[in-house]
């Protein structure tokens, strides 16, 4: 494969051998020089829910991302949110394809995108709900990147040498994100009191769904990671910006959870299926097909 230039590669003649369904970001490979054997210690069937419970978060939320192309309020904001989708789709690829490698079941990445049934999914509520306005999805993003970006720096440590190498490079990735997010949420804030009001609106919207990504799952905690110890720096970072865009922190309870489980256990809102419906139609019409 090519790494120089997308095009060049879509146009070699021997290409169809690494044809996949989505591309994701770049062409070189992020995992060069990585050992990608599995640790001895590490539970094959627990990293593979794990990696799942992660590439999902980042599919899911590429997906609504991808949907402002011809929505954004300006040309250069669906470049930019285009952008953001594409690095957690390929933030999704390496983990989805993790996740087939770990638990011996030699799925791909297509085959968890496509191929899995909505309760299979195991990603976060946040992420599926629909965009909403502007300032919904402006609010979401400025969560889960700043959420998810604390996460990566805490997963670089990781004893899996794969999630260790997409956690450093994701977290590059989020920090753009944030920082995308952040200046959206100061400049719609600070600008017009309608510009506020719907800011305003978007943050309390989307503030109930935040506490999952701090919720631990049973999986998580056999793997060495609390996402608990996350939740103060989050917050902590999320009221700084917010007080300086002259708008409120939220203080909306969590959104109920069905039964005690929630989107890490495969219990999600209605808006993801009609989502998946969507995401996964074309290659469900023509199975086997390579692009």
């Amino acid at each position: 494969m090519t790494d120089d230039h997308v095009y060049l590669t879509l146009a070699e003649s021997d290409h169809e051998a690494e044809a996949r369904w989505a591309y994701g970001t770049g062409f070189a490979d992020p995992l060069l020089g990585v050992d990608t054997a599995l640790a001895p210690d590490v539970d094959g069937a627990d990293l593979s829910l794990y990696c799942q419970m992660l590439g999902d978060d980042a599919l899911i939320l590429s997906q609504r991302l991808i949907e402002w192309c011809t929505r954004a309020p300006e040309l250069e904001e669906e470049v930019a949110l285009a952008n953001l989708g594409l690095d957690l789709l390929g933030q999704a690829r390496l983990l989805l394809s993790r996740a087939g490698q770990a638990d011996g079941s030699g799925r791909g990445e297509d085959d968890f995108a496509y191929w899995r049934p909505e309760h299979e999914f195991r990603n976060v509520r946040l992420v599926e709900v629909a965009n909403g306005d502007f300032a919904f999805s402006v609010a979401r993003l400025l969560l889960f990147a700043t959420a998810r970006g604390a996460l990566y720096e805490l997963l670089a440590g990781a004893p899996d040498p794969v999630l260790r190498a997409v956690a450093v490079r994701g977290a590059k990735e989020l920090a753009y994100h944030q920082e995308y997010a952040t200046a959206w949420t100061l400049r719609l804030g600070d600008g017009t009191a309608y510009s506020a009001e719907r800011m305003q609106a978007g943050l309390d919207a989307v503030w109930p769904l935040l506490d999952e990504l701090f919720t631990p799952h049973e999986v998580e905690l056999r793997l060495g990671v609390d996402p608990t110890a996350l939740r103060e720096p989050v917050l902590a970072a999320l009221a700084e910006v917010i007080t300086e865009a002259r708008l409120t922190v939220p203080t909306a309870l969590p959104l109920a959870r069905i039964g005690g489980r929630a989107g890490r256990d495969g219990v999600h809102t209605e808006a993801l299926g009609p989502l998946l419906a969507e995401f996964q139609s074309v290659a469900r019409e023509h199975p086997g097909a390579t692009w």
